[in-house]
């Protein structure tokens, strides 16, 4: 009988998840799984429970558990939870598997996991495809605690960052800047009775006529400055994130070199009306919003005087790391291939080469 190891995120869904936990484990047990299980506490739990199991079987061997392959380590929730088992998990041979009760589920999206159907999420963490993915590194500097939301920390499992003031994240599922990322840093602390993408389309229709405009100096792989009024910025490892909008078209999990999308000045009603086109994946080429490849992104705030500043001044522009508004620029994002192990569906359709 394979041993799983379940991380398990209670908040997740509005605290259902906890109290459906005891039935989704006797489902996988009756699918012949042996479950191990793990409740977290707080913010970040997941990452050292993920990484305990993690310096355990690389430190002993797995005693014998699952006959010396690599445990697999399900992350239940929603792409917060995703996020922290795989952020404990990075760089080991140890295999990510998600079964998704969240509001989002983007990570699922991705991975081919169904959303809605339990029995087959269980089956993909029995049966699946381990697949090589990729992953965005984000260093910044560490947001304020709102919300009951700490500020974020430096953790050991994400190495060290480059300058003193700052923490690193690696990032999943998504990162992004703008509009967006304030729309998730209004989610701590507001319209946490909605579920699911209508939380987001809410939060933005009363986020956007209230946003104030902010400028930012963006270097792509060394090329020369670009300064703009920042709109959108976002970089992903699949095409969605907030629930199924595909912010990124064409982006998958083991591409070669990554893909952003920018948007500069847009104003309100733009805004409100971009929502729909991103949702279909259909905004790319409107009202000047571009992608285009990109492996490293170096984004830095405008003072006053018109310079680009090393620490944050102003409004503050967050960023994120899957879903979570963690940093606020400066900060500097870079893609790395081969980051993690993650067991998804037989077929996806960034996948033509079946079971590897």
């Amino acid at each position: 009988m394979p041993l799983v190891h379940c991380i398990v995120n209670p908040a997740s869904r509005d605290f259902t998840c906890g109290k459906n936990w005891p039935s989704i484990e006797k489902k996988m047990k009756d699918a012949g799984l042996e479950v191990k299980s793990y409740i977290t506490e707080r913010v970040g739990h997941g990452a050292e429970i993920s990484n305990s199991i993690r310096r355990q079987w690389e430190e002993a061997g797995d005693g014998g558990e699952s006959e010396g392959k690599p445990p697999v380590v399900v992350a239940v929730g929603g792409d917060g939870i995703a996020h922290e088992v795989a952020s404990g998990l990075r760089g080991s041979e140890l295999i990510l598997a998600q079964l998704p009760h969240g509001s989002g589920n983007d990570y699922a999206i991705t991975h081919g996991i169904p959303r809605s159907d339990i029995d087959g999420a269980i089956n993909i963490i029995a049966h699946g495809v381990d697949r090589q993915c990729g992953a965005w590194r984000l260093e910044g500097h560490p947001c304020r605690e709102e919300g009951g939301y700490p500020a974020p920390k430096a953790n050991p499992w994400d190495g060290e960052p480059e300058n003193q003031d700052t923490v690193v994240r690696w990032v999943f599922l998504e990162t992004d800047a703008g509009i967006t990322s304030d729309i998730s840093r209004a989610k701590l602390r507001r319209a946490k009775w909605i579920r699911g993408p209508k939380k987001y389309t809410y939060l933005g229709i009363t986020s956007i006529p209230f946003w104030p405009r902010r400028k930012v100096e963006m270097i792509v792989d060394g090329e020369e400055p670009q300064r703009f009024s920042i709109s959108v910025f976002a970089a992903t490892t699949g095409e969605t994130f907030g629930g199924g909008y595909r912010i990124v078209p064409n982006m998958y999990p083991t591409r070669e070199n990554g893909s952003i999308v920018v948007a500069g000045f847009l104003n309100r009603l733009k805004m409100l009306m971009l929502m729909g086109p991103i949702k279909k994946g259909k905004h790319v080429g409107k009202w000047g919003i571009y992608q285009r490849d990109a492996n490293k992104v170096q984004l830095r705030p405008i003072d006053s005087s018109g310079n680009a500043s090393n620490v944050p001044v102003g409004h503050d522009t967050y960023i994120q790391a899957d879903g979570e508004p963690v940093i606020r620029l400066p900060a500097t994002i870079s893609w790395h291939q081969n980051q993690i192990t993650v067991r998804g569906a037989e077929q996806v359709k960034w996948d033509s080469k079946g079971k590897v």
